[in-house]
């Protein structure tokens, strides 16, 4: 059975400041323990490899699934520890590819060539490209085999302006994700700010905000056993 391929950030902080960024936590685990309960597998990868960074204000949105996920010397050795890096990826072995979210996804997915090469022979191979959150990062910049932006005329989601307007990091932000969705064609959906949202356009499945991070490995679960 071919496996899922999680994304992590390597960002540590917001470029400019000191402010600490990572990996927003619930948007991993929660998504890998769907996943393990349909019985599919998966690696952790990173633009780097290595050491994965955790975003502090994740940790005050944890439950008791989240904390127990995280604690667990999996999820700290293969993610947080000893992500792979894109080299040591096999696009093959993987039937659908996730990014994470966390703002330091900005920064580091956006424009790493290696990431968006294995998600486009995963999309190739008849996989999926999924998101969450700031997830949406990762796939603005992969290209189909014209060079088509793979977004363009699909649906997709991500966190909004009105979110990062509530998180307060509308200043500090790179970019917003409806903007540059939209330059590259998509279809900017979403909802009421932080309520789980989720949209799938053929073999794109995005998220809009850390509660939906369940919602989107459900879809694709739901679409890997059809």
């Amino acid at each position: 059975m071919k496996k899922i391929l999680v994304v992590l950030t390597n960002t540590t902080r917001y470029k400019g400041t000191n402010g600490a960024t990572g990996l927003w936590l619930g948007e991993a685990t929660e998504f890998v323990d769907i996943i393990h309960q349909a019985g599919y597998q998966v690696d952790y990868v990173s633009p780097k490899g290595g050491f994965v960074p955790i975003d502090p204000r994740s940790m005050k949105y944890v439950n008791k699934n989240i904390m127990e996920s995280y604690e667990t010397g999996d999820f700290q050795k293969r993610a947080l520890c000893n992500s792979l890096c894109p080299q040591q990826i096999n696009p093959d072995d993987y039937i659908a590819i996730y990014y994470t979210g966390g703002h330091g996804v900005m920064w580091d997915f956006p424009n790493n060539y290696e990431l968006q090469n294995i998600a486009q022979k995963i999309y190739n191979n008849n996989g999926f490209i999924t998101s969450v959150c700031h997830g949406i990062a990762g796939i603005f910049n992969i290209k189909d085999n014209n060079g088509k932006y793979i977004i363009d005329g699909h649906n997709v989601t991500g966190f909004t302006r009105s979110e990062e307007m509530l998180a307060g990091k509308l200043k500090i932000v790179p970019f917003l994700n409806q903007e540059i969705a939209e330059k590259r064609g998509a279809i900017f959906k979403k909802h009421r700010a932080y309520k789980e949202f989720v949209v799938q356009d053929r073999q794109i499945i995005t998220g809009q905000n850390p509660f939906s991070a369940k919602a989107v490995a459900e879809m694709l679960i739901s679409n890997l056993r059809k």
